[in-house]
């Protein structure tokens, strides 16, 4: 689509020049695959980008959208989750509309057992024993449920002792007023405390790299914390999302393979004090084992990071997540140090949180390196075939010795009896 939209535009371009009577038919060109190469590379990044699709956004946020969801009555069942997930625009606006619409409803029958009463029709008798006192009207009987409900109680209406069903209906409302306060303020509460927002503070690179540690290729990745309080029980984990076609035809299109990063070293375990550079060895394990630099562009992964863990503050657990995609991997480079040691103290400069540096790193894949390692270690000249002729040489020098030491000992043997015949 690229290739032709370019095309498209260079031919509209050239057609200006011409007459504008004469009408000129556009037709998408087949280019080349020479041509197709050697297309400049802007367009080709623009391509790139146009055809990745993330799994998981940068700022952590799924890209995933449910659809015909057709069981919706079990969002229902779970009535606080699902106010706890709404947004806050609407999550307000349920708050203010249950608390009106419940002072409104006991409004409403405040004013009818007055109007059954017939406490409108002995306003200012001094003789008549109404309901509720000073209750002249519907706006009366709104003031007098939400003073009940909110237990105000600024003592100008106040129900009295004649009224049987004003008590019950006092009950009804003190109840029903505490449960609903009860679950809406339970529910902004967890809103408010939600440990999203104290995963806004913990950072990841915005690239990851692939370099040399220790003799090894390893692929790798920064993570900081900006707050003094720390995340207690830190731990990492690491996915790669890259579709894949089983042995039987099967196509899975977001296949989920794990990524060690120290699980079984305990490195996946972090001390979330100062920014900490989380690196995944390349090994026959790795998914990333036979990916070699020129190879890795062409490649249509992703890598999704997730660290968790509680927030000292609250005790709560607390998720934090990232991606990568390939063009956001780079070869041969490594990280800025950011702590420095001051005068008693470490400072982290996050100004170079994200910086990288280039270094010295081989194109090949880890399982090339290896098998250039394991020929490094043998002679230079050793080969099966080599190998094979050296053992049949030495099988058949042992048989010539074997032949001789038997001659020999069959010669003694003769010797022995001419002597004795002698």
């Amino acid at each position: 689509v690229c290739l032709f939209s370019v095309a498209a535009n260079v031919l509209e371009e050239d057609s200006m020049e011409q007459d504008i009577e004469s009408p000129v038919t556009i037709h998408q060109p087949k280019l080349p695959k020479q041509a197709r190469e050697d297309l400049p590379k802007h367009i080709s990044k623009e391509c790139a980008k146009r055809k990745i699709q993330r799994y998981v956004r940068k700022d952590g946020k799924c890209n995933v959208h449910h659809g015909n969801v057709r069981e919706t009555y079990r969002y229902l069942t779970d009535i606080f989750t699902t106010l706890v997930d709404l947004k806050w625009r609407f999550n307000l606006l349920i708050f203010v509309m249950v608390y009106t619409v419940t002072w409104l409803f006991f409004g409403m029958i405040w004013w009818l057992i007055a109007y059954m009463r017939g406490d409108m029709d002995h306003i200012g008798d001094s003789t008549w024993t109404p309901c509720v006192s000073n209750l002249n009207g519907f706006v009366s009987a709104f003031l007098f449920s939400i003073e009940t409900e909110t237990t105000i109680g600024y003592g100008y209406r106040v129900i009295t002792d004649k009224c049987p069903e004003g008590i019950i209906l006092l009950l009804v409302q003190s109840v029903l007023g505490s449960i609903v306060n009860a679950f809406m303020v339970g529910c902004m509460f967890v809103k408010i405390s939600q440990p999203k927002k104290r995963a806004e503070t913990l950072v990841f690179s915005t690239n990851a790299v692939i370099s040399m540690r220790d003799g090894k290729l390893c692929l790798m990745f920064r993570v900081g914390d900006l707050r003094n309080s720390h995340i207690v029980e830190a731990s990492i984990r690491a996915k790669l999302i890259k579709s894949k076609q089983t042995k039987e035809g099967e196509f899975i299109p977001l296949n989920q393979t794990d990524i060690n990063v120290g699980y079984y070293t305990g490195d996946d375990r972090l001390f979330l004090v100062s920014p900490l550079i989380i690196s995944h060895e390349i090994n026959q394990q790795s998914p990333f084992w036979e990916i070699s630099k020129a190879q890795l562009p062409k490649e249509e992964l992703e890598i999704v990071v997730i660290l968790e863990g509680m927030v000292e503050a609250t005790g709560m657990t607390c998720q934090a997540r990232s991606s990568y995609i390939t063009s956001e991997i780079l070869w041969g480079y490594r990280f800025t140090p950011v702590l420095t040691l001051e005068d008693g103290f470490y400072e982290v400069d996050y100004n170079s949180f994200h910086e990288t540096y280039e270094t010295n790193t081989p194109v090949y894949s880890a399982k090339e390196l290896a098998e250039m390692a394991s020929r490094a270690e043998l002679p230079l000249t050793w080969s099966v075939s080599s190998k094979l002729d050296q053992h049949a040489e030495l099988e058949t020098e042992e048989e010539e010795k074997s032949q001789e030491d038997q001659n020999e000992r069959n010669g003694d043997v003769a010797n022995l009896e001419n002597e004795s015949k002698v």
